[in-house]
C-alpha cells in the first residue's frame, strides 16, 4: 500500500521489518547500541501515551531541541501518532532565537536532549508561559519543572491501556493535516514557520523512492541535523520506509572514525562534507610528495578521462579501461576505505556542489547524486539518478513535481510537495505561492535540453556592482574551494565599484609552505598579515579564478584567520553563508579594501 501520511510510513515500515534485530543504532559509552523495530514501536507508544496523559491534544505544538539520536525519532513519531505538530529547533541556535520560535509557534511542550541545551532553554523559559512541559532526554538534565523522558515513558506505560487503539487513531490523520512547523534559518530577517503537511512530506518520500536505489541491506549514517527537512525526509522517513538501518553519528568531529566503524552504504550530506574529504585527500597526496603524489595525480587524470566516456554512455577504450582499473586499485580503493569501504553513493543537497568535486567522487567509485530543494518543498524538487548522472546539474524533477523557469530566471515549482504556507503569515505565503500554485524558490537557474536543472545562484545573492554588472557569487566561490589552500570563500561587492573576496586559508596546507619559505611557525593571526603569505594566497586565488570575465574577478582580497561559524551567526545551521552578517563583522576591513572607493 502506498503511504498517504507519515503515520502510514511509521506503522507500515516497522511492521514490514518487525522481525529484524535492528532498525536504528547510536553510540552509548563508546559502543554502538541497537534499537529493534519492536523496541522502537514500544517506546513510541509509551511516549505517545505519556504526551496524551499530559493533556496534549491534536493540533498542539511540541518542540524538539536535540542533536541526532534515536530519541529524536521517538519524540517525532510520538508527536505524529498523537496528531500533534512538532517543531524542530536547531541545537546551535541562541537562546534568543529559540525563544522567538517557541513564542511564534505557541509550543505547549518541548523535548530537550542534554543539560547544556536545557540550560540554554531555561535562560528564556519565563518569556513564554504557554510552554507547560519540558521533557529531558538525558537523566542528568534535571531542573525545576522538568521531567525526564524516562519518567514520561513510565507514565505512558501506566496509561498505555487507555490508548490501545493508538494506531487506528493515528491513521485518522489526513494528508492535508499539518505534521510539522519547520522554521527557516534564513540568511536575512526573522525565520518563518513552514507548515508541512503529512501529504507534503509523504509524497516526497514516495517520489524519491521511485528514483533512489535503496534496499533493506543498506545502512546509512545520519549526521546532518534532523531539525532540517533534508536529513529528516531523506535520512529519517525515506530510510525507514525503505528498510534501511539508520545509525546516528555522535558529532561532526567523530564522523570520520564512525564512518569506518559503521561502514555505511548510503549517506546524505551537504557540499561542505565533500569539500572537506576532497581537501583532506589532496593534502595527504601533496604532503606525501614524490611517487605517491605523482600516482595520485595520474589516477585523477585517468579518472577524468574515463568519465568523459562513461558519463556520455560511450564505450571506454580498452587501454583506458585497464588504466582505470589500475588507478582504482592503487588509489581510489584507499579513498573509499576512508568512508568504510562499502559506500554505494552519497546524496547531496542544501547548497551548490562544485562539479569538479562531484566528478572526483564519481571517479573514486562513490557517486554523488546531487539534488535540489527547499524547506518549503518538503524538500526534494529534483535529483540526479545513477543511470543519468550529470555533474554541474541537480538532475530532473522527481515524479509528480513540476518545474518551470520564470522570465527573470527564477525557478518555480508546483506539486504535492509545496508547503501549506507560512505559519501566521498569510501575506508572506501569498508572496511565495501564486494563484496557480507555483512556488517561487528565490533561486536562479535553467533547464537544459534533457530537462536537467542547473542552479546558477540565489536571486537575493546576486551582486550588482555600481557599474550595473550582475555577478553570481556562488559559482565563483566554488572555484576557490577546489584549491587546496582555501577552506572558505565569500564574495561581496553589491552596489560597490568592484567585487572583493574574503578568504579563509587551509592552515594545514599553508603551514608546510610557510616552513619551506623559512618563515618558521606562524600562528594563523600572524600568517594572514605576513606579506609573503598574502602574496602567495592572492596568487593562488587568481590562478583558480583565471577563467572569469574581467568584471567578475575580485579586485581585492581579505585573508581571514578564522573560518565563518554558526555560533557567530555567519552561517545558517545548514551551512549557508549569511553575507550581510559577514559584511557587518568585517565592516572596517572591507572599508579599508575599498580605500575611499566604496559607495555608501
Amino acid at each position: 500500500m502506498i503511504p498517504a501520511t507519515l503515520n502510514d510510513i511509521f506503522f507500515g515500515a516497522t511492521a514490514r521489518c518487525g522481525s529484524r534485530p535492528v532498525v536504528m543504532r547510536a553510540k552509548r559509552a563508546g559502543r554502538w547500541v541497537d534499537l529493534s523495530p519492536t523496541g522502537l514501536v514500544a517506546r513510541v507508544h509509551r511516549v505517545h501515551a505519556g504526551l496524551r496523559d499530559l493533556g496534549l491534544v491534536a493540533g498542539d505544538r511540541v518542540a524538539i531541541l536535540s542533536e541526532n539520536r534515536p530519541e529524536w525519532a521517538i519524540a517525532d513519531f510520538a508527536c505524529l501518532t498523537a496528531r500533534l505538530i512538532d517543531v524542530p529547533i536547531y541545537p546551535t541556535l541562541t537562546s534568543k532565537q529559540m525563544a522567538y520560535i517557541l513564542r511564534d509557534a505557541g509550543a505547549r511542550a518541548i523535548f530537550v536532549s542534554s543539560a547544556a541545551l536545557l540550560a540554554k532553554l531555561l535562560e528564556v523559559r519565563d518569556e513564554f508561559p504557554a510552554l507547560e512541559h519540558v521533557i529531558a532526554f538525558d537523566t542528568d538534565a534535571t531542573a525545576d519543572r522538568v521531567v525526564s523522558l524516562q519518567l514520561l515513558e513510565a507514565r505512558g506505560e501506566a496509561a498505555v491501556a487507555r490508548y490501545a487503539e493508538w494506531e487506528a487513531e493515528a491513521r485518522r490523520a489526513l494528508p492535508d493535516d499539518i505534521a510539522t512547523l519547520i522554521y527557516t534559518s534564513g540568511t536575512t530577517g526573522d525565520p518563518k514557520g513552514v507548515m508541512l503537511t503529512h501529504g507534503n512530506i509523504t509524497s516526497n518520500v514516495v517520489a524519491s523512492l521511485e528514483v533512489l536505489d535503496l534496499a533493506t541491506t543498506d545502512e546509512c549514517l545520519s549526521f546532518l541535523p534532523l531539525s532540517h527537512i533534508f536529513e529528516r525526509m531523506v535520512g529519517h522517513y525515506t530510510m525507514l520506509q525503505a528498510g534501511v538501518i539508520i545509525s546516528y553519528a555522535t558529532s561532526m568531529d567523530a564522523l570520520g572514525t564512525e564512518m569506518v566503524e559503521i561502514r555505511p552504504t548510503i549517506m546524505a550530506a551537504v557540499p561542505r562534507l565533500y569539500e572537506k574529504i576532497h581537501a583532506r585527500v589532496v593534502q595527504r597526496a601533496v604532503s606525501a610528495g614524490g611517487l605517491k603524489r605523482a600516482l595520485f595525480e595520474w589516477a585523477c587524470a585517468t579518472g577524468e578521462k574515463y568519465l568523459q566516456y562513461t558519463l556520455t554512455h560511450r564505450r571506454v577504450p580498452a587501454g583506458l579501461a585497464l588504466a582505470m582499473r589500475a588507478a582504482d586499485r592503487l588509489v581510489f580503493t584507499k579513498v573509499r576505505a576512508s568512508t568504510g569501504g562499502r559506500l554505494r553513493y552519497f546524496v547531496s543537497g542544501g547548497a551548490p556542489l562544485n562539479p569538479d568535486i562531484c566528478r572526483f567522487f564519481i571517479a573514486a567509485g562513490m557517486p554523488i547524486l546531487e539534488g535540489y530543494g527547499l524547506t518549503e518543498t518538503s524538500p526534494v524538487i529534483t535529483v540526479n539518478r545513477m543511470a543519468t548522472l550529470k555533474p554541474g546539474t541537480v538532475g530532473p524533477p522527481i515524479p509528480g513535481v513540476e518545474v518551470k523557469i520564470a522570465p527573470d530566471g527564477e525557478i518555480l515549482t508546483r506539486g504535492p510537495h509545496v508547503m501549506k504556507g507560512y505559519y501566521n503569515k498569510a501575506e508572506a505565503t501569498a508572496e511565495a505561492i501564486d494563484s496557480d500554485g507555483w512556488f517561487r524558490t528565490g533561486d536562479i537557474g535553467l533547464l537544459d535540453a534533457d530537462g536537467f536543472l542547473k542552479i546558477t545562484d540565489r536571486k537575493k545573492d546576486l551582486i550588482v556592482t555600481a557599474g550595473g554588472k550582475n555577478i553570481a557569487p556562488q559559482p565563483i566561490e566554488a572555484l576557490l574551494k577546489t584549491n587546496r589552500f582555501f577552506v572558505s570563500a565569500v564574495m561581496l561587492g553589491d552596489k560597490q565599484p568592484f567585487p572583493i573576496m574574503l578568504l579563509v586559508p587551509s592552515f594545514g596546507v599553508l603551514a608546510p609552505w610557510i616552513r619551506h619559505k623559512g618563515l618558521g611557525e606562524l600562528a594563523p593571526a600572524e600568517a594572514v598579515r605576513h606579506p609573503l603569505v598574502l602574496e602567495k594566497l592572492e596568487r593562488e586565488a587568481r590562478i583558480s579564478l583565471r577563467e572569469l570575465a574581467q568584471f567578475e574577478m575580485p579586485k581585492k582580497f581579505l585573508i581571514l584567520a578564522d573560518d565563518f561559524s554558526i555560533e557567530r551567526g555567519e552561517l545558517t545551521p545548514k551551512m549557508s553563508i549569511r553575507r550581510k552578517v559577514v559584511e557587518e563583522h568585517y565592516r572596517a576591513e572591507i572599508a579599508a579594501l575599498y580605500d575611499g572607493h566604496a559607495i555608501a
